[in-house]
């Protein structure tokens, strides 16, 4: 049993690629329960249209991080918005970050290395929505990491939720060094470390999708963004 955790931001595209955040969490949330997965939102922040500029979440369950690793970078969409009155094609950017919990301990956090606030947590449109200091932002000073987590009952939910977090975000952070260092000292360019490289586009007007790393399409965008992405993953995991 691993467990992952999954950030997706808003990237260029304003309000569209805020609620593109929105279909791609629908989206993963739904190939999760095709999985038997455990799902929880951990943190998330909320556009003025009901979209979302953040939204990170938990998943556990078997190979998961071996299915869900190739998901990380850029994702594209092309769509007309339900808001643009003159019928035009809009493109806009979404990230997606996939990082691998560790075992408690497996990093060392030093207490005088950590930066912790705590705030009301909230529902869309800025509501709180509770009346206790249960939600936590935790920043890691030596990194700037920052970490938040709201979505646990409890304060110490939270601080357990978030600490596990950075761990894994420290994890990735450690990582990308030791792969940079590699990089610079063979002078050879590896797409890994590309991390604006688009992976994939979802062109809604052709029921298109296109994974660029594949060099494939499929013509069932409808079907994929409701979560059917079994044989598009089973693909990356063979592939890469």
């Amino acid at each position: 049993m691993e467990t992952i955790i999954v950030e997706i931001r808003a990237g260029t595209g304003g309000e569209e690629a805020a609620i593109f955040v929105s279909d791609l969490f629908k989206m993963y949330s739904q190939y999760s329960q095709r999985q038997n997965w455990r799902f929880l939102i951990l943190d998330e922040s909320f556009s003025d249209l009901g979209g979302y500029k953040m939204v990170s979440f938990e998943i556990q369950g078997e190979d998961v991080f071996n299915k869900m690793k190739n998901e990380a970078g850029v994702h594209r969409v092309q769509r007309v918005p339900k808001t643009e009155k003159n019928n035009r094609l809009h493109t806009s950017t979404v990230s997606v970050a996939v990082f691998k919990e560790l075992a408690s301990g497996e990093i060392k956090l030093n207490s005088s290395d950590l930066k912790m606030d705590f705030y009301k947590s909230s529902a869309k449109g800025g509501q709180n929505v509770n009346k206790r200091q249960t939600a936590i932002r935790i920043t890691h000073l030596p990194t700037g990491l920052v970490v938040a987590s709201q979505t646990q009952r409890s304060l110490e939910q939270n601080k357990k939720t978030a600490l596990a977090v950075l761990q894994a975000k420290l994890n990735q952070f450690e990582n990308e060094r030791v792969e940079q260092q590699i990089i610079q000292e063979r002078k050879v360019q590896i797409g890994q470390a590309e991390r604006a490289e688009k992976i994939r586009t979802y062109n809604f007007p052709q029921n298109r999708l296109t994974d660029h790393r594949l060099n494939k399409s499929f013509h069932n965008l409808d079907q994929i963004i409701e979560g059917k992405l079994e044989k598009l993953i089973n693909l990356l995991a063979t592939n890469y």
